[in-house]
């Protein structure tokens, strides 16, 4: 798969586009070209080699035999982009010149994605000559693809394209074809571009995969960046290709916090999109950013996603700040951030916890872990900002505090275990899930000071024992759901399979905690899968056991890019360099992972204060800061 949105490309291993399946070229959500199949001398090439160069390109390696003899004397080179270009060079291998007749078959459908990811396509469309190619049309537009150079001849019924090459020995030649949507420009990408809103940051250490992790994590991240079309200066994150090729608000969010050691212009740009998302007027919804359901497994109802995005909003907001987001940026953001805040406290009204969905629905523990970040965090951006209202944003988290404490802690003889949810009848829904694992996410405060959590000491020392467990991690990373869980299922997409996100937010959370056993183990895992995975991590993959000789099973509905897979990459390193800055009070604290379980780690060009900073962990677990902005102080 080749992304670099709105353009998308999906290809077999074997590279000729057959029209089967997803094959084809896509440009926002349409297949403009479905078929795209290349024989050499009458032959089809056969296939040798497939391989994604990066998160927008794949290159395929063909070879076909034109001359008598058992070897192969033609090489086929074909480089597919996502940008609805292909190169496809001849190389020849045989001691006298060749002439080539070469045939490229072309077709599509002009089907939407959902269409063909259902099996509901139509035939594809006729062909008609244009220009140096071929055009087609339907009721939803049209479609091109041009040749360069020119074919030497073009037949519209069968959809061919032809040329005649003259190879020396030992020679080479090529084509181009360019795929377009009619009415529509070349794919720009927005990641591909020199004002990208992420940095190119760099890893280095004892680890083989730290490099290659951050690298090909900023790589999917750029190719899945999309602009506001009537705010082109704000860019966002798409959720994942093929599925999620669009806006999904919580995904965005939460990818965007994770990705503040690569600057804050991707948070201001992804708040300034949602904060233009917000329902207005004086209703029960006033403030809230509007998202779809989600299944939530077989034990509880769907959640919603716009309860999720309207809590990370001003959490997302007060971090960036303390990571460097000017105070202008901030306070034109603050008002869209205090609706949300406003939204929250008439949620609650006079109770204590926050039904999801509303009205009426589960209190769900993972939505109170949201809530309280967003009260602690917004509280302190009110404070620094002079607001009202962070008083009361307190005590009721105080509140919460106390009650989930009790209300929400299931005793059993192994030490109890937090309950995934309160029913609206008040009875504990049990199962141990990853969905626990926000529990252990609470954020940063000014000075670089973890918020406090909604568990206390002990209750946080059961709850790593239970993550760290055989029944939750799986050996490639934290299972959705233990082993032990009724309704337990290794593929299930909230109940065991392996989700990366949640497995990151409980490496950075049990570190944070000190319990950096559980959390290297986990660290470990996700790194294995991401080396069998190439270092391009999917969204989810099977919570099967690991074993010597085994390999992570891939999950056949996981989008590959997806935004929050490909930003753990950025928030496992930069937890384990433990870096917690406060750009506003002019420090940065590192408080790196004291077993250094990946050896000695080295990151360069990140930024804090929109300036490069740097930090490298010894083997013995300390840190130094080797660039950063001026004046910005290593703090206690």
């Amino acid at each position: 798969m080749c992304v670099a949105l709105p353009g998308l490309a999906i290809s077999s291993d074997q590279g000729q586009l057959t029209g089967q399946g997803l094959e084809g070229f896509y440009r926002a959500g349409r297949r403009v070209l479905s078929r795209c199949q290349i024989r050499v001398a009458g032959r089809e090439p056969v296939a040798v080699q497939a391989r994604t160069t990066s998160a927008d390109r794949a290159r395929f390696v063909a070879t076909t035999r034109v001359t008598q003899g058992p070897d192969p004397d033609v090489i086929v080179e074909r480089t597919r982009h996502a940008d609805g270009t292909e190169r496809i060079m001849l190389h020849s291998a045989a001691a006298r010149p060749l002439r080539l007749p070469v045939e490229v078959a072309l077709g599509t459908d002009l089907a939407d994605l959902g269409a063909v990811a259902s099996g509901r396509t139509g035939p594809e469309l006729p062909a008609i000559v244009h220009d140096s190619g071929l055009r087609w049309f339907c009721a939803a537009g049209g479609a091109s693809v041009t040749a360069d150079p020119p074919p030497a001849d073009a037949l519209a019924s069968a959809g061919l394209l032809r040329w005649e090459f003259d190879l020396p020995p030992g020679g080479s030649v090529g084509l181009e074809l360019r795929v377009r949507l009619e009415g529509a420009g070349p794919v720009r990408a927005v990641g591909r571009a020199a004002t990208s809103p992420l940095a190119s940051a760099r890893a280095t250490g004892d680890h083989p995969a730290v490099q290659p992790l951050l690298r090909t994590s900023i790589d999917d991240l750029q190719s899945l960046l999309l602009r506001d079309p009537a705010h082109p200066t704000d860019s966002h994150l798409a959720a994942g290709a093929p599925w999620r090729c669009g806006l999904a608000p919580a995904d965005a969010l939460v990818a965007a916090r994770m990705t503040l050691p690569l600057g804050t212009r991707l948070a201001a740009g992804t708040l300034r999109t949602l904060a233009r998302t917000q329902l207005p007027g004086r209703t029960a919804q006033s403030g809230m950013i509007p998202g779809p359901r989600r299944d939530a497994g077989a034990h509880l109802p769907a959640c919603c996603t716009g309860t999720e995005a309207t809590l990370l909003f001003p959490a997302l907001l007060a971090e960036a700040f303390r990571w460097g987001l000017s105070p202008q940026d901030t306070e034109q953001l603050l008002p869209a951030a205090e609706r949300c805040l406003g939204w929250l406290r008439a949620a609650v009204g006079e109770g204590t916890y926050l039904c999801d969905p509303q009205p009426g629905g589960p209190v769900r523990c993972e939505t109170q872990a949201h809530a309280h970040r967003a009260a602690v965090l917004g509280a302190d951006l009110l404070d620094a900002f002079d607001r009202p209202g962070g008083a009361a944003l307190r005590q009721w988290a105080r509140e919460l505090r106390t009650a989930f404490r009790e209300d929400f802690w299931v005793e059993d003889r192994s030490g109890g275990r937090p309950a995934a949810a309160r029913a609206p009848d008040g009875r504990l829904v049990p199962h141990l899930g990853a969905a626990t694992v926000h529990l252990l996410d609470t954020g940063l405060l000014g000075g670089g000071e973890q918020a406090p959590g909604l568990l206390d000491r002990v209750q946080t020392e059961q709850l790593a024992r239970l993550l760290g467990s055989p029944a939750m991690d799986s050996g490639w990373g934290l299972r959705g759901l233990g082993t032990k869980e009724a309704g337990y299922n290794p593929f299930g997409h909230r109940t065991g399979a392996v989700r990366v996100h949640e497995t990151a937010v409980a490496v950075a959370g049990l570190a944070a905690a000190g319990y950096e056993k559980e959390a290297g183990s986990l660290l470990r895992g996700l790194l294995a899968a991401a080396e069998a995975f190439g270092h391009r991590l999917p969204e989810m993959y099977a919570g099967e056991q690991r074993t010597d000789g085994s390999a992570p099973v891939p999950h056949p509905a996981a989008c590959r890019p997806a935004a929050t897979a490909a930003a753990t990459g950025v928030l496992l390193l930069s937890a384990l360099a433990g870096i917690r800055p406060d750009v506003p009070a002019g420090t940065v604290t590192l408080r790196p992972v004291r077993s250094a379980p990946l050896g000695e780690l080295g990151l360069t060009g990140l930024r804090i204060a929109g300036a490069p900073f740097s930090v490298r962990v010894s083997r013995l677990g300390l840190a130094m800061v080797e660039e950063a902005a001026e004046g910005l102080q290593l703090g206690a």
